[in-house]
């Protein structure tokens, strides 16, 4: 009797301390689930707070700037074409000339200042393009760098977006370690207060069996997060250009992140900024300028020659000329040519539409994700994560008094947990469709704030 009597007391203890230690560890969580959206993303790990390798966003964003050779290869292809309108602005090289005209023999000098057709002299040539070419050329290419331009930010806002993801993803990855850790924790208590039960013959050997399985199955989720914590962590060093295997570190608790705005005002946002929609746009300026230059081959370009013969003895020649070319054949070169510049413009305009269209698809999606995240997260933190906890609570009352069996407690405390990774996972999702809006608008308004 004495020794049912310390096993029933044993097993009592062992509840009344899981019923306090899921207090404290639900309390410590709630930090992190709030209904203010403004503290939703605060880090719900002490210990990673006062970690001294945290790894900030903004800090990763000025290494990817810095090291990434996909984007120093946009970056030089843009300054490439910076030294294009110079170029096709300036004039054909001149034409310098050398040579004699003799008689009795080939050898220079030969009937020099004895027969009038001698001499030794030299002719410099300029071709002048009929005005308004040049100019049509030079801002042809200075679109067109405008357009490389804004393919760099392009480029620039996708790898910045890419790193973004994987950083959310990161912080997901350790959220749920911490919360499987204190679950942990929790169920290897509850494991033994089923033992202690079992011992005491108040329960059966099932909730023992059931109670070490699910320790098992919460270790193999945590071999998986921490998996891909490296497997993240390799892939943000890809995108910093930094060795695969070097050290990253905890990602920094985000403080805050502004609201959403509306489908229609970040449309119109985009419809001015988007670095692709400006590529564009930059592309069809240079081709109705490519149109104006077209017609312009129908007017003729110009050849100035100047030249001086020696003659020996005789008095020197001078010789100055304006050669003219003729568009002669203009129904069969530079009416086709026009035909083909007005259809590549038509073409760009078309191309416009088409990614203005395309824009608008995207922005829409990422918004709808952005939006169903948001509300996810609202739900989970006003509604179901609350009335979990109150479900996890009674149910270990209950089983303290013997109402209730450990398989019911043991399934309100799995469904408590998946439900608060639920929400770091959208927490994440919500995070990564507000980089994608960032990235489709080219504006900062969507950044979150770190803490």
């Amino acid at each position: 009797m004495i020794s049912r009597f310390r096993t029933a007391c044993r097993v009592l203890f062992g509840i009344s301390l899981v019923l306090l230690f899921v207090q404290c560890s639900w309390a410590a969580s709630d930090a992190a689930i709030s209904p203010n959206m403004n503290a939703t993303y605060a880090e719900t790990s002490v210990e990673s707070q006062r970690s001294s390798d945290l790894v900030r966003l903004d800090d990763l964003i000025s290494e990817l700037l810095k090291s990434n050779p996909d984007l120093g290869a946009a970056r030089k292809r843009y300054e490439a074409a910076l030294t294009r309108p110079a170029q096709e602005g300036a004039l054909p090289d001149p034409r310098i000339t050398v040579g004699w005209v003799s008689n009795g023999y080939p050898l220079p000098g030969g009937g020099l200042g004895s027969d009038a057709t001698s001499n030794i002299g030299f002719q410099v040539a300029q071709e002048f393009p009929y005005p308004g070419k040049l100019a049509l050329k030079s801002g042809m290419a200075r679109k067109e760098a405008d357009g490389e331009a804004q393919m760099y930010r392009a480029r620039e806002l996708g790898l910045i977006t890419q790193l973004k993801n994987r950083f959310y993803e990161l912080t997901f990855a350790y959220q749920a370690i911490d919360l499987l850790n204190r679950n942990q924790e929790l169920l290897q208590q509850l494991a033994r207060v089923a033992d202690a039960r079992y011992a005491a013959g108040k329960a059966m050997q099932q909730d023992v069996i059931k109670a070490g399985i699910e320790v098992s199955i919460l270790e193999t989720r945590l071999v998986s997060l921490e998996q891909k914590t490296h497997v993240l962590a390799a892939e943000i060093n890809s995108i910093l250009n930094l060795p695969i295997d070097s050290p990253l570190g905890r990602p920094e608790p985000i403080a805050d992140i502004p609201s959403i705005e509306s489908i229609a005002s970040i449309q119109a946002i985009a419809n001015q900024t988007s670095p692709m929609v400006r590529a564009q746009q930059a592309i069809i300026d240079s081709r109705q300028l490519g149109v104006q230059a077209a017609r312009k081959e129908y007017y003729p370009d110009f050849d100035v020659m100047s030249g001086y013969y020696n003659q020996g003895a005789m008095k020197p020649m001078w010789e100055f000329k304006v050669q003219v070319k003729i568009p002669l054949y203009y129904w069969r070169k530079q009416r086709y040519g026009l035909e083909e510049a007005g259809l590549r413009l038509n073409e760009a305009q078309r191309t416009y539409r088409s990614i203005q269209q395309d824009l608008s698809s995207r922005i829409r999606e990422r918004f709808l994700a952005a939006e169903a995240a948001r509300k996810l997260l609202d739900l989970y933190s006003k509604r179901i994560v609350p009335q979990s906890e109150l479900a996890l609570e009674s149910s270990l009352a209950s089983y303290e008094t013997g109402g209730l069996d450990f398989l019911t407690v043991l399934s309100n405390f799995v469904t408590i947990r998946e439900y608060r990774i639920s929400y770091y996972e959208q927490q994440a999702e919500y995070m990564k469709a507000l980089a994608g809006l960032e990235e489709l608008t080219a504006s900062s308004a969507f950044e979150a704030k770190s803490k």
